[in-house]
């Protein structure tokens, strides 16, 4: 179970692009409230991290199989209606009798920012039949049950618009998926030995602290540790820094939040975009198109996306609606009781490395009982001086390293696997 964080840099390759298309479909298989939709044994994983070169696997090396079940279920979302929903949840197969009579520890994964609905968990899975993403370092290198919500807006409810970085709805659909696959799991038995860990990279990382805060208030699920990564835990921040920029380099990122956040609460979209922007974002956020194809249909210049007035009334009445609400949806506002690791890189280009600086301090300042910073590059060189900076998009795979190591160490400690 020793893989070193430098051998999971190399999984930033296989990361997003998968495990290889030419890997055998699952076989039909009956399963109480769910379907397989990847099942891949162990030796074929391994023989295409080989192939990939990554370092530190050889033959020699344990690689356990991987399992994925799409299973629907039912959330809530912001206004309070009932949604039916779909997340992803991944077992390894071909592990030691001993690790199965001890019970699966699970690590609930909230994904990153994603705009089009194939890149949802779910719908890779089903499309592609391929080991793919975080549950090849959790579960396959691990020996993790990883479960990952497609959230609102994505998989069975691509209909619905996608509430992106609020908390209420990013707590409801991973909160209820947990308990969707511990239900999952006794139905058709898995045997689970109740450790729950929480994650996440980006939105995802926002996701799993407010999953975090969600559970303590609701005291019905008991979480190990939490690692979220690399998440704008402090929106209003965040919103105050993007809309204090001429100029966005992102601009559908700011798109994105303004378009969730005004369905929301009910505000015109008019009121906060310009034309003909206000009529576009609807058609642009439906799920058929990814980032990359939707930047350059938006203006860089902030006056150019966001109406100049409604910018400056943000960024100078503290009771601007959207102001207030972004301050409703700080997710680093509270005190948690659970171990807290805000993994994050240095060299974030995207949500710069004070936020994690940012969250901790106004944690511990709610009396947190242990949270503390994990910065991603300090964990890869063991040098708390290296030089080494890795951005956004070049640190989530490494970071997913950095937490299941985390994660092992005290699953080891406890569980003593």
């Amino acid at each position: 179970m020793k893989h070193t964080v430098k051998g999971i840099l190399v999984l930033s390759v296989l990361f997003f692009v998968g495990c290889g298309s030419d890997l055998q479909q699952p076989d039909n298989e009956s399963v109480i409230g769910g379907e397989v939709v990847v099942d891949l044994d162990g030796a074929s994983i391994k023989q295409n991290l080989i192939a990939a070169g990554m370092p530190g696997i050889d033959e020699s090396s344990t690689v356990y199989g991987y399992k994925a079940y799409k299973i629907p279920y039912t959330t809530t979302d912001e206004k309070g209606n009932s949604v039916k929903v779909s997340g992803l949840m991944v077992i390894p197969t071909g592990v030691p009798d001993a690790m199965k009579q001890a019970g699966f520890s699970v690590v609930s994964d909230d994904h990153d920012t994603i705009m089009a609905n194939a890149d949802a968990p779910t719908v890779r899975a089903s499309n592609n039949s391929t080991p793919e993403g975080a549950p090849v370092i959790l579960t396959s290198l691990y020996a993790f049950v990883t479960l990952q919500p497609d959230y609102i807006g994505f998989g069975d409810s691509v209909e619905h618009y996608h509430p992106f970085l609020l908390k209420k709805s990013a707590a409801n659909a991973t909160v209820d998926f947990i308990n969707a696959a511990r239900k999952f799991a006794s139905e058709n038995g898995i045997n689970l030995n109740g450790q729950l860990f929480l994650t996440g990279y980006s939105e995802g990382g926002y996701a799993a602290l407010a999953t975090l805060e969600k559970i303590e208030q609701d005291g019905e699920l008991q979480v190990t540790l939490a690692a979220p990564m690399a998440g704008p835990y402090d929106m209003n921040q965040t919103a105050m820094g993007q809309l204090s920029q001429e100029v966005l380099p992102i601009p559908s990122y700011v798109a994105y939040v303004a378009y969730a956040y005004t369905l929301s609460y009910n505000q015109d979209l008019s009121s906060v975009f310009n034309e003909p922007y206000d009529s576009q974002v609807e058609t642009l956020f439906d799920g058929s198109l990814a980032r990359p194809e939707i930047d350059p249909q938006l203006p860089n210049a902030t006056d150019g996306l966001i109406d100049p007035d409604f910018r400056y009334d943000f960024l100078t009445n503290p009771y601007n609606w959207l102001r207030e609400a972004t301050l409703e949806n700080n997710v680093n506002e509270w005190g948690p009781k659970t171990p807290v690791k805000l993994v994050h890189c240095r060299g974030d280009n995207v949500v710069p490395f004070p936020m994690a600086q940012l969250a901790e301090a106004t944690m511990n300042a709610y009396g947190a009982a242990d949270v503390s910073i994990v910065p991603v590059e300090v964990a890869v060189t063991q040098d708390p001086a290296t030089a080494l900076r890795y951005n956004h998009f070049e640190c989530g795979p490494v970071a997913y390293g950095v937490a299941a190591n985390i994660f092992a160490q005290t699953r080891k400690a406890t569980i003593g696997y």
